[in-house]
Formats: structure tokens, sequence, C-alpha cells
């Protein structure tokens, strides 16, 4: 699963994939409804390839996590981060069992099975958290301007 073009931006709700560079930011499309906007380059946006969820040890990229829920769920969705707490946090329990449940937050947990269940149903995720390797080498690498945090919470 490649998640360098998908995008979550602070205060705007659910997920938008990269689309161009621009001089004064970036350009996305909404994976909900397919809108483009313009993000400015002073928004917080952070690619989901570069988030992590922290551990009583080392961070886990939100990569390998997603990776973790599609075996777990069987490629099919997982419970809705409607879901109260207890629920929520008994499920990732089941396939993440080392995070830090001082520093992983309800929210973050909530944006976790919503992001997994949005990208899903996209086909944007799967059980190989690294991209195939022909998919790297064809693809060049441009890396949007924004303001990223390699330990920005899922």
């Amino acid at each position: 699963m490649d998640l360098k073009k998908i995008i979550a931006i602070t205060g705007k709700p659910g997920l938008y994939k990269l689309i161009a560079t621009t001089r004064t930011g970036i350009l996305v499309e909404s994976l909900a409804d397919g809108k483009k906007m313009p993000v400015s380059a002073n928004q917080n946006a952070s690619s989901l390839n570069d988030i992590s969820m922290f551990t009583y040890s080392d961070d886990k990229p939100l990569r390998e996590i997603l990776a973790m829920m599609y075996k777990h769920y069987q490629g099919k969705q997982a419970p809705s981060h409607k879901e109260d707490e207890a629920t929520l946090r008994a499920e990732l329990e089941h396939f993440f069992p080392e995070y830090d449940r001082e520093r992983v937050y309800f929210s973050d947990i909530k944006k976790l099975f919503q992001w997994y269940n949005i990208l899903l149903e996209k086909g944007l995720v799967d059980e190989h958290p690294e991209p195939a390797t022909a998919q790297q080498e064809s693809a060049p690498d441009k890396q949007p301007e924004e303001n990223t945090n390699a330990d920005t919470q899922a």
C-alpha cells in the first residue's frame, strides 16, 4: 500500500489525495466526494505515510497498523469509528496490543478506524505495508510542500 499521496488535513474531516504541488501549497481531491480544493502552505497537512502511533517502545508507522487491521479483519470493514470507546479500544487490543494506552487518545483511535474503512472502500489498503518495488521505480518521488511531523498520531 502506498500512502505517500494520501493526506490528512488538520481541521478538515476525511482523507484527501494529493493531486499537485502549487506555488502556494498543494491541490488535493477528497476521497469522499472527489471535490478538488487548494490547501495553503500554512495549513497542517500530513501524508499518511509520515504518521505513526505511539507504542511502549518504538513508534509504529500507520501503514503497518493499517496492514495489521487488514489481516485482522480479513480484508473486510472494521467497526465504525462511531462505536463507543470501550469497543474500539478492545478492537485495537486484538491486532495492536503494544499501543501506548496513555499517549494514544480515543480521538486517535477513532481516526484510525475511520481512515481504515475509507481506505478499504477505495481499495487503497492491503496486507502489505510497503508498496511493491515495481511501483516505487516507476513513480517518481514528489514530496508535497507541507508541514508534516513524523510523530503525528493517527
